[in-house]
């Protein structure tokens, strides 16, 4: 199997990882402090090595060794910049969005680089650090790419300022690999012996660590959030229980150039060694400050006034450029419109100096849709935010909905979030990078008496939303909607006055900004919001029941005897995309419940796949002949517990058989607990989680394992 050299530029992520203060220790003692540096060890006056970055973000590198499709069995740490912004908080959540940026071929017998960027917030929602890693793969080099680019440090012709001696123990990857890289290669021998090693060898992040403790003995001493920047190259691997040296030269004020050896043998395990560190600018602790758009071009529809004038003001402020559209028309559309309530607003953003222009395009035609992002293209060349904000009302009861009032809502709401989205999108495509926000309302999600046209007009933006946030998903477009409780013109006259000044825009601004920043995690999510209230609505499905087969349809007294069960939304799901939905669909199928009666019935239909055997059987129907042409292969399923057993699974021929018991000669063979794979296979636990995590152990050939996927229609 060859590299994806299609994934470049490809964004990769949200990739979060919850954590405590006992990670962070649990780090610490894995390379190798103790109570001689208690403020890395206890949870009083704990601080955060920086270096933990890397190993909590972990599960990244493993997206990274996914997307690439890069051989499992020949991969190491090859470079590691870390770029720290702020000091890491001892608890909460990271998130991480990134992609890989270069593949660098050193030829067939020597390998290939896999080059990786990627930044990580907190869930206070500050930028913690940027990590750009890359990753040598010694078996998948001879691809016809271009050699990667010669770095060299220079370092003084003197003794280093500082050496610094360390002592790892034979057993410290047996304690780092707690942290997350449980990767074989560091604890099992005969893999590693597969893998060309005479014994598991150290991590080299589990080295980094040390060198990481190293640096800040000697340069900022007690103090890890004063840590900048730390740069390597890792050179050679080391064995467990081998002493390491980190040679240490300072070459100006808060830089300084480091290597580290083997103190054996003197060989250099880590290599170009660069390190920065002074004190946290100010400007990165202030709150205020944490999300900002400089650089960015936002659209604005209905922005003369309301939330769409708040929004405006508040990106400008944060350093985006905006465009000001608005039609100018009286609250039902009606009218020639007017140019003063954009240039108001437009003039309210350069008085705080910032950069705006109106236009004055109407939303409700393909034209006008057109025009408005071309005003953003002939004024800053670019669209990086779309908040699709313009708004009519022209209420009445459904009988007295007259035909051209229905269409006047449903051209602003509904089709004018088209004719301004779809040119938007063309822009962030090219781009990889885009966010849009869709503003429904709450008389679209839950009905509101008197609102035919606009509840179904703002029903329908959840539907674009949907398809949006799947097309835009591999540009890095994220599709998000906001149902917003403000005041504005539109509800001025319908809502008591002192609870209309209750309703400002600027209870909702915050929550739609923050959907239109680049650490926004979400796409595809609706977000009601007013008055300082915030929360998240969904369509959930409940689990359900399957009635009837292929021989026998069910009948109407079958329905009525499980109506409760197939009504029931006690543990239901909500999906992502439509082929989600179908798949359970399909696999409630494969292995179909009985009606049992209202009250159990929900229960039975949620468990799907209940044992191991249920699996193979079903295998042979999900396996789809057309992806296996060439295929020749045997993977072994050692699946232990009550409900496991014994499996292979033979693909030859374009035809798949399974039988129980074990084969002779199994290409891959996979071995896992029965609840992980229950799990695995009823979509609740992804297989490369599995593997990351030890709970999977694949042997034998490790990437005809990544076949299994592609062969079988399974969760």
């Amino acid at each position: 199997m060859a590299l994806n050299l299609e994934a470049v530029g490809k964004p990769i992520g949200p990739v979060s990882k919850d954590y405590t203060w006992k990670d962070v220790v649990l780090y610490a003692l894995g390379v190798g402090s103790g109570s001689s540096e208690l403020e890395y060890c206890y949870e009083n006056k704990l601080k955060v090595l920086p270096s933990f970055s890397i190993a909590a973000i972990f599960d990244f590198l493993a997206h990274i060794g996914v997307t690439s499709n890069v051989n499992l069995a020949g991969i190491l740490h090859g470079e590691q910049r870390l770029i720290f912004h702020r000091p890491i908080p001892t608890e909460g959540k990271l998130t991480t969005w990134g992609k890989i940026t270069h593949y660098y071929d050193k030829g067939a017998e020597k390998g290939a680089l896999v080059v990786a960027e990627s930044d990580t917030y907190h869930s206070n929602g500050q930028k913690l650090f940027t990590s750009i890693m890359t990753i040598f793969s010694r078996l998948d080099g001879g691809f016809g790419g271009e050699n990667a680019p010669r770095e060299n440090i220079v370092f003084p012709d003197r003794e280093p300022d500082f050496i610094v001696d360390a002592h790892p123990s034979e057993n410290q990857p047996l304690i780092y690999r707690l942290s997350g890289d449980i990767f074989d290669l560091h604890v099992d021998p005969d893999f590693a012996r597969m893998a060309g090693f005479e014994k598991p060898i150290m991590h080299g992040l589990c080295t980094h660590g040390y060198a990481c403790r190293a640096l800040i003995q000697s340069l900022v001493p007690g103090a890890p959030e004063k840590v900048r920047r730390m740069d390597c190259r890792f050179s050679k691997t080391l064995y467990p229980g081998i002493p390491v040296q980190t040679l240490i030269w300072k070459t100006d004020e808060g830089k300084a150039v480091w290597r580290t050896l083997n103190a054996q043998t003197g060989a250099v395990v880590m290599d170009n060694g660069v390190f920065e560190y002074g004190e946290v600018p100010e400007e990165s602790i202030r709150p205020e400050e944490n999300i900002r758009f400089d650089g960015r071009v936002a659209v604005i529809t209905g922005a003369g006034a309301g939330l769409g004038r708040v929004y405006a003001l508040e990106l400008a402020r944060r350093g985006a450029k905006v465009v000001v559209n608005d039609l100018g028309s009286a609250r039902d559309g009606s009218g020639q419109g007017s140019s003063a309530p954009a240039d108001q607003v437009v003039r309210e953003i350069q008085d705080l100096g910032g950069e705006a222009v109106a236009n004055y395009d109407n939303v409700a035609t393909p034209e006008g849709g057109k025009a408005i992002i071309q005003t953003a293209l002939d004024a800053f060349g670019t669209v990086d935010i779309l908040i699709n904000n313009a708004g009519i009302l022209r209420d009445k009861s459904i009988l007295k909905m007259e035909p051209e009032n229905w269409q006047a809502v449903m051209d602003v709401h509904l089709n004018g979030a088209y004719h301004v989205s779809r040119p938007a999108f063309e822009v962030m495509r090219e781009k990889g990078y885009g966010r849009i926000l869709m503003t429904t309302s709450a008389a679209g999600l839950y009905g509101n008496f008197g609102q035919t046209n606009y509840a179904a007009a703002k029903m329908g933006l959840v539907g674009l939303m949907n398809t949006l946030k799947l097309e835009g998903g591999k540009y890095n477009i994220k599709v998000n909607t906001i149902a917003p409780l403000a005041a504005s013109r539109l509800t001025e006259d319908v809502t008591p006055p002192e609870l209309f000044q209750k309703m400002k825009p600027e209870f909702v601004a915050p929550l739609a900004l923050y959907l239109c920043s680049e650490m926004c995690p979400v796409s595809g999510s609706i977000y009601n919001a007013g008055m300082g209230f915030f929360n998240r609505a969904a369509v959930v499905t409940g689990p359900g029941m399957t009635l009837g087969n292929a021989k026998t349809f069910p009948t109407v007294e079958d329905i009525i005897a499980n109506i409760e069960a197939i009504s029931t939304l006690e543990g239901g799901k909500e999906y992502l995309h439509l082929n989600d939905q179908v798949g359970d669909a399909c696999s409630a199928l494969l292995t179909p419940q009985k009606a049992i009666g209202p009250k159990s019935a929900h229960k039975e239909a949620a468990k799907g796949f209940e044992t191991a055997s249920a699996v193979f059987e079903a295998m042979p129907a999900a396996f789809k002949p057309d992806a296996a042409s060439g295929v020749n292969v045997v993977f072994q399923y050692i699946i232990s517990g009550a409900n496991g057993g014994d499996w292979s699974c033979t693909i030859r021929d374009q035809s798949c058989v399974v039988a129980p018991g074990r084969h002779d000669a199994p290409t891959c063979t996979l071995k896992i607990a029965d609840a992980d794979f229950l799990d695995m296979m009823n979509g609740k636990l992804k297989p490369m989680q599995a593997y990351t995590s030890g709970k999977l152990k694949i042997e034998g050939d490790i990437m005809k394992s990544q076949l299994i996927e592609k062969l079988f229609a399974m969760r």
